[in-house]
């Protein structure tokens, strides 16, 4: 049996991340776990179980979202709260309880309930339309909020002091509190007369009544379970993250791990724990070869490390060919703002020279100026060097109508693709012609995709998914990126090889490959 124990925390505490319908999602909820257990979900490669350690009261819709609906799962927080449904429940504010005489009023956002004309709640939903949270009010300040499991019961209740939280309840199924956090010291307290948790059926008596904080709690609770639901044989794929790996490393110390490491996570690590938990582990998957080397330095050891992407390439063409203008997709939210500088008056001369070039710079920011700022500043660039500051004027800047005529000389060039989560960026990336990367950190997520959609890359990060002279260019200085633009857009055989060489490139990362890699990771781990 594998498990999958993800890190799918709000910051760096043990919640979810789901949030209300109205806003923008400033986080990707993407990471290794997730295409893992698609991946595990969707083959026929082992039986697998994930371990969620969150308190994640929409756990089902997150699942929904993640197109792995039916996927087997232990909640460690079910088994605290003994909450033994698994099934989504349909629950309408208007099962709950109300005062007479309660005017519930529609806004754009929330529903309000007044009682006697004072604010009484305001009612929060999901993405999904499902209620997820109901603050309440006194004197029009807040002294509660309850938080709604999407089985259809009260899940948690806040308590508020002057706008402050002061402590929260987790409930039982039936509305019984089953342990109160409080905020000022993290500490937790059991309630006595129900001091048991639930696994698989089996009712487990707390050590204490008192704990000092919500991570001891969970790892007592967790404990139980690996010592009384699996087996030495079992494998743990472990995802590596900084608020959990410390419990980790004290459970799973005599037991078959693979230790996922995604994105920046290396940079999160500087303890002995976590070099101990390394040191012992059967297996490590890093997203990226050049981690490799970093990762063994750091531990200062040869370690059993294989990389595997979390992402899979898929032939898909996009519609670049049939449009009438030649994208360019240029990252920018970790690029340095001397070369943001020079790629504007590049692109700015590069221009003159294609009429149908336009630069659409891409960032993952979710804030919601993200847009104008980023256009603010490429009209500064533009200002400063004398260059026509309209090239990079927002779309919904009108133009004055004496100036109409002149406006139709000078069309935007300049474009602000602002993508969060990957289906947004699947969409952009279909309309790209090419991608210029001059950051230091590469999105991984962008050069496979890239390669899926066959399109050239330049960038100045070498990694394997940039072949210089075959997929793109490896440039060292941004002044190199004007040749590169020319060789792939003004020459449309170019172009082509660089699309054919794309395709085969993608089968060393397409669904199959990754399968392969997986299987031989477990292979080697069930020999140790």
């Amino acid at each position: 049996m594998m498990y999958f124990v993800p890190s799918w925390y709000h910051g760096n505490e043990y919640k979810e991340n789901e949030q209300y319908f109205y806003v923008r999602r400033a986080v990707t909820e993407f990471d290794d776990s997730v295409k893992q257990i698609q991946m595990f979900n969707r083959n026929d490669i082992m039986d697998y179980k994930i371990l969620n350690l969150s308190y994640s009261p929409n756990f089902r819709h997150f699942l929904h979202r993640q197109s792995v609906f039916h996927a087997p799962y232990w909640s460690c927080f079910d088994a605290i709260q003994e909450i033994k449904r698994k099934q989504v429940d349909i629950l309408s504010f208007h099962d709950l309880m109300w005062p007479e005489h309660t005017e519930f009023v529609y806004t754009q956002f929330c529903i309000i309930a007044y009682v006697n004309k004072q604010k009484y709640a305001e009612i929060q939903f999901g993405e999904d339309g499902n209620m997820i949270e109901v603050f309440l009010f006194q004197d029009n300040m807040m002294v509660r909020k309850n938080v709604y499991d999407d089985r259809g019961f009260l899940s948690v209740t806040i308590i508020y002091e002057n706008n402050q939280p002061i402590y929260e309840q987790y409930l039982d199924g039936k509305g019984n509190w089953k342990l109160c956090h409080f905020f000022e010291d993290g500490h937790i307290e059991i309630n006595g007369e129900n001091p048991f948790y639930l696994i698989e059926n089996k009712r487990f008596k707390f050590d204490h009544l008192s704990y000092n904080s919500m991570e001891s709690l969970i790892e007592k609770v967790f404990s139980t379970y690996l010592d009384e639901m699996t087996s030495t044989d079992d494998i743990f794929c472990l995802a590596m993250h900084v608020l959990h790996h410390d419990m980790l490393e004290k459970l799973f110390e005599k037991r078959k791990t693979i230790l996922s490491f995604y994105q920046n996570r290396l940079e999160l690590f500087d303890d002995p724990e976590l070099k101990s938990l390394i040191q012992n582990t059967n297996y490590c998957i890093v997203d990226s070869k050049h981690k490799i080397s970093l990762l063994e330095d750091y531990v200062e050891k040869k370690l059993p490390i294989v990389d595997i992407t979390p992402f899979d390439t898929r032939a898909d063409f996009g519609i670049s060919q049939q449009l009438t203008v030649q994208n360019i997709l240029v990252p920018i939210d970790t690029i340095e703002q001397s070369k943001f500088e020079e790629l504007i008056l590049l692109f700015a001369k590069y221009f003159e020279i294609n009429e149908t070039a336009r630069v659409h710079f891409f960032t993952r920011n979710a804030d919601w100026n993200r847009v104008s700022t980023v256009l603010n500043y490429v009209q500064d660039v533009l200002r400063i060097n004398d260059l026509d500051t309209r090239l990079a004027r927002g779309e919904d800047q009108l133009a004055a109508e004496f100036d109409l005529d002149e406006e139709k000389k000078v069309p935007i060039k300049f474009f602000v693709d602002q993508c969060v989560d990957e289906l947004s960026i699947s969409k952009c990336i279909r309309e790209q012609r090419i991608m210029v990367d001059v950051t230091s950190r590469p999105d991984l997520y962008l050069q496979i995709s890239c390669i899926s959609s066959a399109i050239p890359q330049i960038v100045s990060f070498n990694t394997q998914y940039v072949h210089d002279g075959k997929n793109g260019f490896i440039v060292k200085e941004v002044s190199e990126v004007l040749n590169g633009l020319k060789y792939y857009l003004d020459n449309i055989t170019n172009w082509n090889k660089c699309m054919i060489y794309s395709y085969e490139l993608g089968k060393e990362y397409n669904t199959a490959s990754l399968i392969r890699k997986w299987k031989g990771v477990m292979k080697q781990v069930e020999q140790d």
